[in-house]
């Protein structure tokens, strides 16, 4: 299994026929015979990861499954109180009401500089929220937190299941064990 800090802006497969120049995980992972379980936006950051295991790409992957994933969102606006418990308790989309998720206030991480910077208006603040969801629909968690009034200027995924994005820093990868 590899755990790797995918950076913004870098597509989530080996190959990108359609614009070669474009960044994608073969910019980072030389190993043979890994795939993403799952995938993260090409304007997400965090953690992916890759395995040659079928049957553990199934477990992360599958929605029956219900992995929980964590993101770390970063929101224009200040997030209250009354907006986390609405995400928590689930928020209408176009394609349906969400499940339920953990909604959280957070303090802005320690984390590296995104290239490139987000966009900041100086008379608009921001704010993080931590966010786990069991789902894994088209750009889910940026949907949520726009439908409830918060758009999502930064997003990173810090945890699948039990694995985590530890300290790797952007492009860095780690190789476990099962």
């Amino acid at each position: 299994m590899v755990l790797l800090n995918k950076p913004f802006d870098v597509l989530c497969q080996f190959t990108d026929n359609s614009t070669p120049t474009r960044k994608t995980l073969a910019d980072f992972i030389t190993l043979p015979g890994v795939y993403a379980a799952g995938r993260l936006d090409r304007d997400s950051e965090g953690l992916l990861l890759l395995t040659n295991c079928g049957k553990t790409q199934h477990l992360i992957s599958d929605p029956k499954h219900k992995m929980a994933k964590t993101y770390w969102v970063q929101v224009e606006g200040n997030i209250t109180d009354a907006v986390l418990h609405q995400l928590s308790s689930g928020v209408q989309l176009n394609d349906g009401l969400t499940s339920p998720a953990i909604a959280q206030h957070l303090n802005a991480p320690d984390i590296w500089q995104r290239q490139p910077p987000i966009r900041e208006r100086a008379n608009i603040p921001t704010s993080w929220l931590s966010l786990t969801i069991t789902e894994g629909r088209n750009r889910q968690v940026r949907r949520m937190t726009a439908a409830v009034g918060f758009p999502t200027l930064r997003l990173i995924r810090s945890q699948i299941g039990d694995w985590t994005l530890g300290d790797l820093a952007p492009g860095q990868y780690n190789v476990i064990s099962l």
